[in-house]
């Protein structure tokens, strides 16, 4: 079972990248979706102990959280340490599963990779990047999002020449959709013929 973690910082096109390795037939564990499902369960209540009034109705406000996050940005870290362990235990039954179904690859999508340094728990790292201008312009479309709130999102992620830097593949977003699913395709085949990275000294 070879495990390659996506990763890429917010507005790079990671999300839209995974669905490509998807559609290729690659199981996808998104970290993004199991957050948002234990927001419904499981953390719950121990988010709603270290941050009381952060839950409405049963699951996660999401909108207060991030409220009180942005009053206390040192918070991040005692929010991480509640639910990356019940990310993580997510995500080895999933490969615990596909592996039983005789998957050969499965794509772990993280955000938070090199963040959290899960590309110790993964064989081939997969970066996401564009240019910084189409990064902007895709995140400050998104509903709700300001200049603040990108830059606070931007403050806690590895820069991207660094993710590029420490990729073993890179998949450039800026020229189109069929553009990725090719290089998506290469990569998969290349990783199947044994290359595990591009990277020079790899």
């Amino acid at each position: 079972m070879i495990k390659l973690g996506l990763t890429g910082s917010i507005g790079m096109g990671k999300s839209t990248t995974a669905k490509l390795f998807a559609d290729a037939g690659i199981p996808v564990n998104d970290a993004d979706a199991v957050v948002h499902d234990l927001y419904r369960g499981e953390a719950v209540p121990l988010v709603e102990r270290a941050f009381p009034g952060s839950t409405s109705g049963g699951e996660i406000d999401r909108t207060v959280l991030a409220r009180q996050l942005a009053e206390r940005p040192e918070r991040f870290k005692e929010l991480e340490a509640i639910v990356h362990p019940l990310v993580r235990e997510k995500e080895r039954q999933f490969v615990e599963r596909m592996t039983a179904a005789g998957s050969d690859m499965v794509l772990l999508d993280i955000p938070l990779l090199f963040e959290t340094r899960a590309e110790q728990r993964v064989d081939v790292v997969i970066v996401v990047s564009c240019y910084p201008q189409l990064q902007r312009q895709r995140v400050l479309a998104r509903p709700g999002m300001t200049e603040d709130k990108f830059n606070m999102i931007l403050a806690r992620q590895t820069p991207d020449a660094e993710k590029r830097a420490r990729a073993d593949f890179v998949i450039e977003t800026d020229h189109g959709l069929d553009a990725a699913r090719i290089r998506v395709s290469d990569i998969i085949g290349m990783i199947r013929n044994g290359k595990r990275s591009e990277r020079i000294n790899a």
